[in-house]
């Protein structure tokens, strides 16, 4: 079922298909070539043909799916099975900083309280995330990293071959002793570790206080002013708290409605679909008004 809510503030182009259970379909895999790929591409064509890469999956194995791309001059390139990490420019250069981008967005909704991401979380989450990773630079490297464009096999090949390395050796006795030099406290624990230092290297200083006493002060300076920018990552963390608080309170008090029971729909079909059903429900409204 499409919701209404779903395509606020969603860009028309978009498209958002649902299925029985969540996964891709060969009905979907058709319609998104036909309505996204092609739709999205045609114009942009240099020469006669367009590349399309394929990881193997059934929807894309269908013979209506190889028949509209061999009538629409769409070259299918199959990768080998489990080699999608090295051939496919989305997962190259894309996916990865897509995911590290989602990331992100769900890392900030659990700092604000959210232990559950819904369909709706979900697109106003991926919306910046998509933003941010998807963009020019980052699909250009996905293309050149795959060995694609510029035709570079090498890019690829290089990373099938063994390279063998010398062990790192042993870290020596003064770089052992350089690790356990006291560090600048993080916990009220650690400060209290580093005030009996202080306090006692202050009992045995004469007229003027030594090195290590200015150390450990600094370091204690230092952990104090940690809290300090704690207190004012609470301080807007707090602020952020609130403001979900209030986006999850309209949420829950609005009806949930629902404008297709299946199917695809581009943003633009679903915010038209969404304004007729207002409409509809506003003429109800004022008869009985």
């Amino acid at each position: 079922m499409h919701q209404a809510a779903w395509y606020d503030a969603l860009p028309p182009q978009w498209t958002i298909a649902v299925s029985e259970n969540g996964w891709t379909t060969d009905k979907i895999g058709l319609v998104w070539l036909q309505t996204v790929f092609n739709k999205h591409t045609k114009a942009r064509t240099v020469g006669q043909y367009r590349l399309l890469i394929l990881d193997g999956h059934g929807s894309h194995a269908t013979p209506e799916f190889d028949r509209f791309c061999l009538d629409n001059a769409i070259i299918t390139l199959c990768m080998p099975p489990h080699s999608s990490h090295l051939l496919q420019p989305l997962d190259v250069g894309c996916f990865s900083p897509l995911k590290r981008a989602y990331g992100h967005q769900v890392e900030i909704c659990m700092q604000l309280g959210r232990n559950h991401i819904d369909k709706l979380d979900f697109l106003e989450a991926f919306k910046p995330a998509r933003a941010a990773a998807l963009s020019s630079s980052n699909i250009c490297s996905g293309f050149a990293a795959a060995g694609l464009v510029p035709h570079n096999s090498e890019r690829v090949l290089s990373h099938l071959q063994f390279k063998l390395q010398t062990p790192t050796p042993p870290a020596s006795e003064t770089v052992i002793a350089a690790r356990q030099t006291p560090k600048t406290p993080y916990t009220v624990a650690q400060l209290a570790r580093e005030y009996t230092t202080i306090k006692g290297l202050l009992e045995r200083r004469s007229k003027s206080p030594p090195s290590p006493t200015e150390q450990a002060l600094k370091r204690v300076v230092k952990g104090c002013q940690m809290a300090m920018h704690n207190a004012a990552f609470l301080a807007s963390k707090i602020k952020d708290l609130r403001a979900m608080s209030v986006r999850q309170k309209r949420k829950r008090e609005a009806p949930r409605s629902y404008i297709a029971s299946g199917g695809v729909l581009t943003a633009e079909e679903g915010q038209e679909r969404v304004k007729r059903a207002r409409i509809a429900d506003e003429a109800v409204l004022d008869k009985y008004v």
